[in-house]
């Protein structure tokens, strides 16, 4: 890796860093072939395709629209992309701490370039999934693009917010981890990749509210079918978590510095 030495302005410095470390964690993650960037986005793409049709083998009715590949996308592709927001950032002070013996490279310089290789997959990953169904006839076009774009966005804050968290705790608690796992798994199921609330009964809709990714993906399914409207979707209670989120994240990274790097 390659970091910038001459006297520039600081914001321009660390914005080559940045780019320099994103282009070392595509390597690093991928491998140096360009097939290796590829395989990162087709392994998404079709681990999805493969569930989708065999959940529609099962549940030939999706709760919306016509095509359960098309309504189990909508739900699974977005919460993928969270859960690699909050797994990959959990490990990311550990696997880049020989980076920080370089002046240059500032303290959160790692977790940037790791959001922004994740983002830009997971867009590429989308792009490709919906572009496919359409082209297929599984999909139409979505209805009001600006707001499923929106709720990537507003995903994107929530994943990282989640990881920052992840990567403080682990860093003060090695076994957090597998206890992360453990308490994470049931969002799997709660999170509205199967169904639509409506599908349940008014206290249960209730508890399942308090699910900040099922807002995100209910949003994201809002913008893709043109008249879908959600029952449970609260986008001021959504930015209040992120909020949260960011602020226990980048605050405890802050506080714990020290212990951390």
């Amino acid at each position: 890796m390659h970091l910038p030495m001459d006297d520039e302005n600081p914001l321009v410095v660390q914005l080559r860093v940045i780019l320099a470390l994103v282009l070392r964690e595509t390597r690093v993650a991928f491998g140096t072939a360009q097939l290796g960037y590829l395989w990162a986005i087709a392994n998404p793409v079709f681990g999805v395709a493969a569930l989708a049709i065999i959940f529609s083998t099962i549940s030939r009715h999706p709760p919306i629209g016509s095509s359960f590949v098309l309504f189990y996308a909508t739900g699974m592709l977005p919460f993928e992309m969270y859960q690699k927001y909050a797994k990959s950032l959990m490990k990311v002070f550990d696997q880049n701490r020989g980076l920080y013996a370089y002046p240059l490279v500032k303290n959160l310089d790692p977790v940037y370039a790791r959001c922004i290789l994740v983002f830009a997959t997971y867009c590429l990953v989308l792009f490709v999934f919906f572009s496919a169904l359409i082209l297929i006839g599984l999909s139409e076009f979505p209805s009001h693009i600006h707001e499923s774009t929106l709720a990537i966005v507003a995903l994107s804050m929530l994943g990282i917010g989640a990881g920052m968290i992840n990567a403080v705790i682990k860093a003060l608690w090695s076994t957090w981890p597998q206890i992360e796992g453990i308490i994470s798994r049931p969002l799997f199921f709660i999170s509205g990749i199967f169904f639509i609330p409506t599908m349940f009964s008014s206290e249960i809709r209730y508890w399942l509210s308090w699910n900040p990714v099922l807002h995100v993906i209910e949003w994201f399914r809002e913008g893709y079918y043109p008249n879908y409207e959600s029952v449970v979707l609260d986008k001021g209670y959504l930015f209040l978590c992120i909020g949260i989120l960011l602020l226990l994240g980048f605050g405890g990274e802050r506080l714990y510095r020290k212990h951390i790097i």
